[in-house]
């Protein structure tokens, strides 16, 4: 099966199942992007083809700035400007009613947030638990949800350029789509705390030294060390490849629900949503990166 649609496409080559992100500017996650995620996971839970190893790589300048704020910036303008439509035509002196509408605001915001995420984790969660082996061709920008897309992945190949941070905290948010637990899993929660409460990137050599990149290959070869792994994974059982993942990554499941309910939480805030203005008003070419450090 090959597919292209507007953020993603998928093609079989002779080793892997090669998943392209293509959504100008930078890949970021939204409705579109998780609708065909959705279509690839239902393709992979099929078996994929027979495919021993899928790829995921990116053919803009970086892997992925994490999820669409300009779309969780115009629902959450949208659900607010409901509520108060809907405050504006009461008579006043309501009372409890009154009150009760005022919260009808973040009420929307926080259900219809949720209703997002449980699709992500949904499909995150069957990506990390495919029975096979899924590689993550990096380059560049790999933040925020971004970062947790490659997080799902078995093996992660980086190229020189590539840098990983979770931009989370400068929005008033956490990590919402599995990053902590799944990077918690996976190099232990030293590093968490730091990318977390820091807010700063890491590099791409010192995320090798720290044990989150698997390779770490000059610029442009991600993809062809990506197709190399795979040709060796390919030599394998895939049984044995399956029954061994499941050994050794399993899947923090009441973590990741911890994560995701810290999130709906905090979401419905007006500090989130005067953050997010000032995201979209920005016209820098980056304005997810203020006062960045970069380790």
């Amino acid at each position: 099966m090959e597919y292209r649609g507007e953020a993603l496409s998928w093609r079989h080559s002779e080793v892997a199942l090669e998943v392209e992100l293509h959504r100008a500017p930078l890949n970021e996650i939204g409705t579109t992007t998780l609708r065909e995620l959705e279509i690839l996971a239902r393709y992979v839970s099929e078996g994929a083809g027979g495919a021993a190893a899928l790829i995921w790589w990116s053919s803009r300048p970086g892997f992925c700035a994490g999820a669409d704020l300009r779309e969780l910036h115009a629902g959450l303008v949208a659900r607010r400007d409901r509520a108060r439509s809907l405050l504006s035509s009461l008579p006043a002196g309501r009372g409890l009613a009154d009150r009760a509408l005022r919260r009808l605001g973040p009420a929307l915001v926080r259900r219809e947030v949720r209703a997002f995420l449980d699709r992500i984790h949904t499909v995150f969660d069957a990506l990390d638990t495919a029975p096979l082996t899924t590689i993550a061709a990096v380059n560049g920008v790999t933040f925020g949800g971004g970062f947790e897309l490659a997080l799902t992945a078995d093996l992660l190949v980086a190229d020189k350029t590539a840098r990983f941070c979770f931009p989370e905290l400068r929005l008033g948010l956490v990590p919402g789509f599995g990053g902590i637990p799944r990077l918690s899993r996976d190099v232990g929660n030293g590093l968490v705390r730091d990318l977390l409460l820091s807010g700063r990137s890491v590099n791409a050599s010192r995320a090798h030294e720290l044990g989150l990149v698997s390779q770490l290959v000059p610029k442009g070869e991600a993809l062809a060390a990506a197709r190399r792994a795979a040709e060796q994974v390919g030599r394998f059982d895939p049984a044995v490849a399956a029954a061994a993942k499941r050994f050794a990554k399993p899947l923090p499941r009441e973590a990741l629900r911890r994560e995701k309910e810290a999130f709906v939480e905090l979401v419905g805030r007006p500090a989130v949503l005067a953050a997010l203005e000032r995201f979209v008003s920005d016209a820098g070419v980056r304005p997810y990166l203020p006062g960045e450090r970069v380790a």
